[in-house]
């Protein structure tokens, strides 16, 4: 049976991570490294998470994203909650499972980490993100049955050779200045929303809410036959009737609001 190194484990989860973590264009795993105390000033977002009884990974992103992500027309959404798939398949790949990833302020990652670790940049147009993960959690281990399979990008014939790897350092370059331009809504693309129907809104005391039972009747603030709402991360973005779908509710879209109704 194959056993993968520490550095083959790393360079595997964050190939899994590259997979599906937002990005304009395909990532590439750029080859493990020892994480520096610099590689964290080097981005503008991080997030990490719990592997119960395990340890904690983080994840770094670029500029892009999070422009993206605080100016997408659904409303800012939550860097954590788009970069879950990425999170949750390097826990895939070290064996483990991953808690709710959090998002924390980049100056902290290293020292939620609590020890050396590795880091593996993601490279697309430039730098566009890493993965660090604790070196405690790359003791050699059987190579695992790949779940996230890593997308390989087609090179023309006519393109340039690739760049050399990318090395973190005092010396390495922002971000900032490796990315392509920020791109807009297209990084989004692939990631997962929680959207919502409303079909009316009450306000009651705590005293009515400790004497709801089973059978009681409340009265919503929208007449009978009115659209339900459609909202994405709490955002109004749509409304329509609701109809049966195969014994489940569905929602018929009969308007889709613009930014100035959806406000």
């Amino acid at each position: 049976m194959t056993e993968l190194t520490g550095t083959d484990l790393a360079q595997a989860a964050a190939e899994a991570a590259a997979v599906v973590l937002p990005a304009a264009m395909p990532l590439t795993a750029a080859g493990a490294q020892p994480g520096t105390s610099e590689v964290a000033s080097l981005f503008a977002g991080a997030v990490v998470a719990d592997l119960p009884g395990a340890g904690r990974i983080a994840l770094l992103v670029g500029e892009d994203l999070v422009a993206a992500l605080a100016s997408s027309p659904l409303g800012g959404l939550d860097l954590a909650a788009a970069t879950q798939p990425a999170v949750d398949a390097v826990a895939h790949v070290l064996g483990l499972t991953a808690d709710a990833a959090r998002q924390v302020e980049t100056a902290l990652v290293v020292g939620d980490l609590g020890g050396a670790f590795t880091t593996v940049p993601l490279v697309g147009a430039g730098i566009d993100a890493a993965v660090l993960v604790p070196d405690a959690l790359l003791a050699p281990r059987p190579a695992p049955t790949p779940t996230f399979a890593p997308v390989a990008a087609e090179v023309p014939a006519t393109a340039t050779p690739a760049a050399p790897l990318p090395t973190f350092g005092a010396a390495t370059a922002p971000a900032a200045t490796l990315s392509a331009p920020v791109r807009g809504i297209e990084m989004l693309h692939g990631v997962d929303m929680e959207v919502t129907v409303e079909l009316g809104r009450t306000r009651m005391t705590v005293r009515d809410l400790l004497a709801l039972s089973p059978g009681a009747v409340l009265e919503l603030d929208r007449a009978a036959g009115s659209p339900a709402d459609l909202l994405v991360n709490g955002r109004l973005i749509a409304r329509g009737e609701v109809v049966v779908i195969d014994e489940d509710f569905g929602l018929r879209i009969t308007e889709v609001l613009d930014d100035s109704q959806a406000g």
